[in-house]
């Protein structure tokens, strides 16, 4: 029935060399397994299949190597390929009958497993037309036809589906009915066929997620996950992957559950099948909404009802009337809601499952209410009620009353029958909190006490209303204990899908080792690549200061360290210097040592040109401890040196101890590297700028061959943007310009606010995930997407502007005499450039990027121009970016100051306090978030980091 992909290959393999008989059978082992693999492969193979049958028919097919009735009975087959290929695109019609043809065909032969097949595909027809019983009539009649044909292993898929349809009808009565035929350990049974324990998992995990045991149920849909893909059964997996989503945001892990809707949906789309499509669209539509962002899930959303409508009668299309209404309840649009929960209710009842009738029904009271209509509303909640009530669903039952409790606060109703409490608001909620009380282990909601508790309150009793209040406060610590369990639970989870990819229980330990063995490889390879990234940026500086503050920017973000400078030999090379020192985020005492001091670490590591650790116990004093700094605990020290000189040394120090193992010195190790270049690098540069300078003055033709030259170094031969030296040498003026502007006598106020239109907007753009792109399409597709980037650039800018390729996929645009006001306008014009238009790889092919923009203004602070450098503005700018990729790509941010901004240590507050000092007033984030925009840690940056990009 499902054929794992080494059996598919090895007949893949076989047959170009097959003819006759064997070549027609193997063409529709191939064509029928890959039905949904490759459904246009399938139909081409199966075509010609069907090409060879009359060749084969009658007495001829003996000779061929087949079985008389071989040729016959492949020819309803054939039939039933071409039968699922219309299902999957929709054409239910069009699929059952050729299923209808194919099941005669086999009944007429005999054929008990043609049969079992045909109906098996009937069952999905009728459930995607929303004829569940139906469905479980077919599924019946296929299970009883491959047990009499002595096909376990279809007789147990047949099962597991059918046991999946029937926890959506009743929890209780699915667990009575196939709880022993399908216990848990059965899909770890090694002897387990891989589809059947796919879908013995599968419906393991569907029952852990209808008893909201959501971590359970990841973990096993997870498996089924696995066997879906390796048995070619796509569409089950696009469905289970939706459903790992969905038990991710019920764990509160909105990026892995938006990743799963992710693979899903990256799954369906190359399929055209609308009924996977339109549920991995709705699903993501729902996450999304759940997090606030409800104007793309309504895009979302509209898109999958659309691809749904014509398979009105699905579960799937019910699922998205209610995700809908929600939605609708959410934007305050209650008649909208309404229609939405009315169309969801005539489809839970036509299907028979109790989820959508009761909340169908709480939904429409909900919406009746915000209408206005308090009888009608009051009328369908009961009716939610009596219907939770039936099923014995407590849960449901408890929501009910909940929703009763709303109406009767917001509307002037007659009172419940029976009413003892103080009124009908109380009566409700007090039936919820006694009914809770009957579940064992339910933690009665917090919002469920605090409502109570303000009811007692306003009657009066305020006795009661404390005590509930504090029952309210314990059951919230119990709910945020329970979020911190649902996250650990998810990050567990997460790491178990290699479990189902084991073979037997022989393997499954080498399978473990092989896996860890690949995430550390995995790891160490990012953080090389993370290291090379940095490494790129470092050595770009020609500034030994900008050396000095990227190398604290790192290494405060890879490692411990609460301690970190930088000693400088001076000249005389005699002696050492402290040239950068933060510890705690001061700034160091200045300190000097000769060479030949005994106790200093700092120059024993330069005189003995080696890396020195130092472990401290936690009850030792730190030897040679310098004035006014930490008694560290974590001493690690090694030599900036380039070849064989020796430039000074570097430290980073703990207050830890055991700090530093081998992975944080390999990357210590590697930061001293790339900082010993970068300021070698920059001595060398000053260098020769000096010697440059001299020639410059003696010989003219020396100076034109230079400027040549100077012309190629100071472009990017990629992309033909400038390049960091050229930004370097120019920045300079443009700052001076800008500046005089604002050297306006006292009392010419008019002047200087006329300034504020010509002023330099320094923007950071970096291409989102750009890694995606040189790892999935390679290089030149890399190249070719960095190309068109600077062309769109050159379209939102103009040609007095400086556009400068700043490293990888970041670019950095001087814009001048700009209005800082309207700075945002340019902003989202790039951002457009790039989300609105597709990139063209070097195949033709296209491709979808975003990018994010980080922008601030020079000078920063109008009213004392000269406050902050223009590198720092450009860090601002930068800062914004960290923003706008914290904050979910594809956007822009920007940091301004205010009137109340104080120049003190503003610099520094914003790098170190950005939260803080948005928070006083004295700087404003401008940005094109819709949600308040992630400020993170500070002092971080996103620049060239492989993990951000």
């Amino acid at each position: 029935m499902f054929a794992l992909d080494e059996e598919l290959a090895r007949w893949d393999a076989e047959l170009p060399s097959l003819q006759g008989g064997l070549r027609l059978r193997c063409l529709a082992k191939l064509a029928w397994h890959l039905r949904q693999r490759d459904v246009a492969r399938a139909r081409q193979l199966a075509a010609e299949a069907a090409a060879l049958l009359p060749s084969l028919d009658g007495e001829h097919a003996h000779d061929d190597g087949l079985d008389r009735s071989v040729p016959a009975s492949l020819a309803p087959r054939l039939q039933l390929i071409e039968a699922e290929a219309q299902w999957l695109h929709g054409a239910l019609d069009a699929g059952q009958a050729l299923a209808a043809q194919a099941l005669h065909a086999f009944e007429r032969q005999g054929d008990l497993l043609g049969c079992a097949d045909a109906h098996w595909l009937l069952a999905w027809i009728a459930t995607d037309r929303g004829d569940s019983a139906a469905s479980d009539a077919e599924l019946a009649i296929a299970s009883a036809e491959a047990r009499a044909g002595g096909d376990l292993v279809r007789a147990d898929i047949i099962d597991a589906a059918a046991a999946i349809f029937s926890v959506f009808h009743s929890l209780q009565e699915a667990s009575q009915r196939w709880g022993q035929r399908f216990p848990a350990d059965a899909a770890l049974d090694p002897g387990v066929h891989p589809a059947v324990s796919g879908w013995i998992s599968d419906f393991d995990g569907i029952a852990a997620f209808q008893a909201a045991d959501f971590g359970r149920a990841v973990s096993r849909l997870m498996v089924a996950f696995e066997a879906a893909i390796a048995t070619g059964q796509v569409r089950r997996a696009i469905i289970i992957a939706t459903n790992i989503g969905n038990g991710f945001t019920s764990l509160n892990a909105h990026d892995a559950a938006l990743e799963w809707m992710q693979r899903g949906l990256a799954l369906a789309r190359p399929t055209g099948w609308p009924m996977s499509i339109g549920s991995c669209l709705m699903q993501s539509a729902e996450t999304l909404r759940q997090l606030g962002q409800r104007e793309a899930a309504q895009e979302l959303l509209r898109e999958a009802i659309q691809l749904l409508a014509p398979l009105s009668g699905s579960r799937a299309y019910a699922v998205s009337l209610e995700y809908q209404g929600d939605l609708a309840l959410d934007l305050g649009d209650a008649p909208g809601a309404l229609h939405s929960f009315t169309l969801l209710e005539q489809r839970g009842d036509s299907l028979g499952q109790s989820d959508f009738k009761s909340g169908a029904r709480r939904g429409q009271a909900h919406a009746l209410s915000q209408l206005d209509r308090p009888q009608d509303a009051l009328s369908v909640a009961l009716s939610a009620l009596s219907l939770a009530s039936e099923h014995r669903d407590v849960y449901n039952q408890i929501a009910a009353l909940r929703v009763l409790a709303q109406i009767h606060a917001r509307h002037r109703l007659p009172q419940p029958l029976g009413m003892a409490a103080p009124n009908a608001v109380l009566h409700y909620l007090q039936l919820a909190m006694n009914l809770a009380a009957t579940i064992a282990g339910y933690a009665v909601p917090a919002a469920l006490l605090d409502a109570a508790a303000r009811e007692y309150a306003a009657t009066g009793d305020h006795a009661r209303a404390y005590d509930i209040a504090v029952q309210a406060n314990a059951a919230r610590d119990r709910t945020h204990s329970q979020d911190a369990t649902n996250r650990a639970i998810a990050m567990q989870v997460q790491h178990q899908t290699e479990r189902a990819q084991t073979e037997g229980e022989h393997h499954r330990q080498l399978a473990a080792a092989e896996a860890q063995r690949a995430a550390v490889l995995q790891r160490t390879n990012a953080t090389l690549a993370h290291l090379s990234a940095i490494g790129q940026e470092i050595t770009a500086h020609l500034d030994a200061a900008a050396v000095f503050r990227a190398l604290d920017r790192h290494v405060h973000g890879l490692l411990d360290a609460t301690h970190f400078s930088i000693f400088m030999l001076e000249p005389d090379g005699e002696h050492l210097r402290c040239a950068f020192g933060i510890e705690a985020g001061q700034e160091l005492p200045a300190s000097r040592f000769a060479l030949s001091d005994p106790h200093a670490n700092s120059v024993r590591s330069v005189r003995e040109r080696r890396e020195i650790l130092i472990e401290i116990d936690e009850n030792g004093n730190t030897p040679n401890l310098i004035p006014g700094t930490l008694p560290t605990l974590s001493l690690l020290f090694a030599p900036l040196a380039v070849g064989e000189r020796v430039l000074g040394v570097m430290t980073v120090q703990s207050l830890h101890a055991r700090a530093y193992g081998e992975r944080e010195r390999l990357i210590f190790r590697t930061l001293c590297a790339y900082g010993a270049i970068a300021l070698d690098n920059a001595s060398a540069y000053r260098q020769v700028a000096a010697t440059q300078a001299q020639l410059l003055e003696k010989n003219v033709e020396l100076e034109r061959a230079y400027k040549a030259l100077e012309e190629v170094s100071l472009t990017d031969q990629l992309t033909g943007l400038r390049n960091r030296r050229f930004f370097l040498q120019h920045v300079d003026a443009d700052v001076a310009m800008a500046l005089r502007q604002y050297d306006c006598p006292d009392g010419q106020d008019h002047e200087r606010a006329a300034c504020m239109h010509k002023d330099l907007v320094f923007f950071m753009v970096d291409l989102d995930h750009f890694k995606e792109v040189n790892d999935r399409y390679g290089h030149a597709a890399g190249d070719a997407v960095l190309v068109q980037m600077q062309e769109r650039l050159r379209e939102v800018f103009r040609e007095s502007d400086y556009l400068i390729r700043w490293g990888g996929e970041e670019f950095l645009v001087l814009a001048r005499a700009t209005d800082r006001e309207e700075a945002k306008v340019v902003a989202e014009r790039i951002r457009s450039a790039v989300a609105l238009r597709e990139f063209r790889l070097p195949d033709g092919s296209p491709l979808r990027k975003t990018c994010s923009i980080g922008y601030a203004c020079f000078p920063f602070l109008p009213s004392q121009p000269r406050l902050l450098t223009w590198s720092q503005v450009v860090e601002l700018a930068d800062m914004g970016l960290y923003i706008a990729k914290h904050s979910g790509r594809d956007a822009w941010a920007a940091l301004y100051s205010t009137p109340a901004t104080q120049p003190e240590d503003l610099f520094t507050r914003m790098m170190k306090q950005l939260e803080q000092t948005v928070a006083s007033g004295q700087v404003k984030i401008v940005t094109n978030l819709a949600n308040p925009p992630n400020l993170g840690g500070e002092r971080r940056r996103v620049g060239l980091s492989s993990d951000l990009a």
